[in-house]
């Protein structure tokens, strides 16, 4: 019988499932092999930066989802929020304060933007390297579709 890719867990009313076999492999080499971020950091790949200090970085994404989109990281390599301790509480306040900022100075501040961030597998993220998404500059669908009313 073929190996079973998930578990199920219940509890408490909440179902659980771990990540596939493929993407913790995925992941497992990904982490082995260095972020692309920290690349970035150290100047190793080349990247339009937005802002830098000491503890956070900004840059513009390879592809771009709106005509605002900026990729905010700490430059501590954090793998997910799963993996955030408590010493890290500073740095994380601080990705809002440079979104907040960012914001401002690409004219969306009033229009409206979206944070995102996408963490493990059933979210999508592929780069082990905590960031957030600052999305703007038009008008974004929803994130996930509306449900109706039950």
């Amino acid at each position: 019988m073929k190996k079973l890719l998930f578990t199920i867990l219940f509890l408490g009313g909440f179902i659980s499932h771990a990540q596939s076999e493929a993407y913790q492999k995925q992941k497992a080499e990904k982490i082995a092999e260095g972020s692309v971020f920290t690349k970035i950091i150290n100047r190793e790949l080349p990247a339009t930066i937005a802002y830098e200090d000491e503890e956070v970085i900004a840059f513009l994404p390879l592809r771009k989802q709106a005509p605002v989109h900026f990729l905010i990281v700490p430059k501590k390599e954090i793998h997910t929020i799963n993996d955030v301790e408590e010493e890290d509480a500073l740095v994380l306040g601080k990705l809002f304060l440079v979104a907040k900022k960012l914001a401002k100075e690409n004219g969306i501040f009033e229009t409206g933007y979206r944070l995102a961030m996408n963490i493990n597998e059933d979210a999508g993220q592929s780069v082990f390297h905590l960031h957030m998404h600052l999305l703007g500059g038009e008008k974004l669908a929803p994130m996930l579709p509306r449900k109706e009313k039950e």
